[in-house]
């Protein structure tokens, strides 16, 4: 007959929970998979699926006696981490969301916004529109198991019990924000540097004949120009996105390394 102790039962429960508490923070940020369109009863089904598949390839865990203040440590730890590492994701997504935000604004369609089911909030047409194409693009080409491959590495790099995200990775985590607005403005920039020449000829235009009726005829063309502005910049989308998309996975990979480091 199998006779087990309290210690070895709670070893077992461990070597599962820490991973899971983990990979679990991880996809409840993610996009795509912690959006508001996937249930939260998918989503933990998903994180009990990868902890389980997972930890039998981890190495041991960290002993804790009882419920003690060390297990509350852990699992602050592990959450962090998968915050963080999701959070890294979420910032890829919005910079597409920001750079139509800022082409909408300058071509007059910073009013028109539609409901974006998978966030809960109210977005610019153009924002929308690269936010499915940047989706598609990521399910294409198998960003979702790159996703499942980060956060298991992470438990490699940053294995569980040890301290994790320090100072020098909540800094750097931080700082993508920056990284986020300087890359939508890059992205932006051809569209912004046409719309505003074509907002300059229009002033020129009314400087030289008052009678003019700016508003009547700037704003209409303003838009369609626009608009044939954004669908020639599709031209190089796919590039942008792969530029983007590597630089946003070498920040991962430096944030598991601070982490790993100690921060």
């Amino acid at each position: 007959m199998l006779e087990l102790n309290i210690g070895e039962l709670v070893q077992w429960m461990t070597r599962f929970l820490w991973p899971l508490f983990r990979i679990a923070a991880f996809f409840m940020v993610v996009p795509m998979i912690g959006t508001q369109l996937v249930p939260a009863r998918v989503r933990l089904t998903f994180a009990l699926v990868v902890a389980l598949v997972v930890a039998p390839l981890l190495p041991p865990m960290p002993v804790v006696e009882g419920l003690s203040f060390g297990i509350v440590v852990i699992v602050a730890q592990q959450l962090l981490i998968g915050f963080a590492l999701g959070f890294m994701v979420q910032v890829f997504f919005h910079i597409f969301v920001l750079a139509g935000q800022l082409i909408s604004t300058q071509m007059g369609l910073g009013f028109a916004s539609v409901s974006d089911p998978s966030n809960g909030v109210s977005v610019v047409v153009v924002s929308q529109f690269y936010l499915m194409l940047t989706m598609m693009l990521f399910l294409s080409m198998n960003g979702h198991l790159v996703l499942v491959d980060v956060i298991v590495d992470s438990f490699r790099v940053i294995p569980v019990g040890m301290e994790g995200m320090g100072s020098a990775s909540l800094w750097m985590l931080a700082s993508t924000g920056g990284w986020m607005f300087a890359s939508a403005l890059v992205l932006a920039l051809p569209a912004l540097i046409a719309l505003l020449i074509v907002n300059f000829a229009f002033g020129i235009m009314t400087k030289a004949s008052p009678q003019l009726n700016i508003f009547a005829i700037g704003f209409p063309f303003t838009m369609l120009f626009g608009l044939f502005i954004t669908w020639v910049a599709l031209a190089g989308f796919l590039g942008q996105y792969q530029v983007l998309a590597e630089a946003v996975m070498e920040q991962v990979a430096e944030l598991l390394r601070l982490g790993g480091a100690g921060g």
